[in-house]
């Protein structure tokens, strides 16, 4: 049996602010979990209902009964396996690919999405704005499908960051150059902004280039979801 203190810290980790106090965050699902297991991730527990479906050398299941489970897990349908790890620590790395900037993104939905993009596109970092959703929050790392343990994020103060960058630094926006029309480099800085206003006008001024995805339908479509468009040029970046 689980004791009611590690429930109840387990439980406390769907909040931003209890992640960042104990350093851990929780995965959910047999799959997701897996991947993870698979990176530089350290694991802190591994709970699972039945402790004979999951068996990893190396690795300590604890049993969980499903009412524990259902105390702790963030799912309507818990599905039986809920890992807890380390948040790893920010790395600084000298950029040599192209790298997403994330200018306010608030949707988890978007956020996990856009992880599990970079991880195919092969767009190994990513860099966020304090205000950028967390991506340890349990909607992102389900829709990461496990992607969140081979990409890197960071947070940082994004006009500071950029102002010392020298790579070209491409924004999006609806009034830019046709995405189409340019040649883009082997690497540079890729920036998706808020779903609803954009990029802010702080970081617009720092963009050296001006892109948008051209709309062939009507007009009655406003814009792009920002996952869709980051799919988009994540493409266009690779061609």
């Amino acid at each position: 049996m689980v004791v009611k203190s590690e429930l109840k810290l387990i439980k406390s980790l769907q909040q931003k602010k209890c992640r960042n106090e104990h350093g851990l965050f929780v995965v959910e699902g047999k799959k997701t979990i897996e991947e993870v297991l698979k990176s530089d991730m350290k694991l802190y527990k591994l709970f699972a209902v039945d402790s004979e479906g999951f068996k990893i050398e190396g690795v300590e299941v604890n049993r969980i009964t499903n009412r524990e489970l259902s105390q702790i897990s963030n799912l309507k349908n818990p599905n039986g396996y809920l890992g807890v790890f380390h948040i790893p620590k920010q790395e600084q790395k000298i950029p040599s690919d192209w790298i997403l900037v994330l200018d306010g993104l608030q949707d988890p939905g978007n956020f996990g999405t856009i992880i599990r993009l970079c991880d195919w596109f092969g767009v190994s970092d990513i860099v966020c704005s304090p205000e950028t959703v967390d991506c340890y929050n349990p909607k992102v790392l389900q829709a990461t499908m496990g992607s969140i343990s081979r990409v890197r994020i960071q947070y940082t103060e994004l006009n500071t960051y950029l102002s010392f960058n020298t790579l070209p630094i491409y924004g999006t926006f609806m009034d830019g150059n046709n995405v189409n029309d340019l040649k883009l480099p082997e690497k540079g800085i890729l920036i998706m902004g808020n779903e609803g206003k954009g990029i802010s006008d702080s970081i617009a001024q720092l963009c050296t280039d001006r892109l948008a995805i051209p709309q062939f339908g009507g007009t009655t479509t406003e814009s792009l979801n920002v996952a869709s468009a980051a799919a988009i040029l994540l493409h266009e970046v690779r061609k």
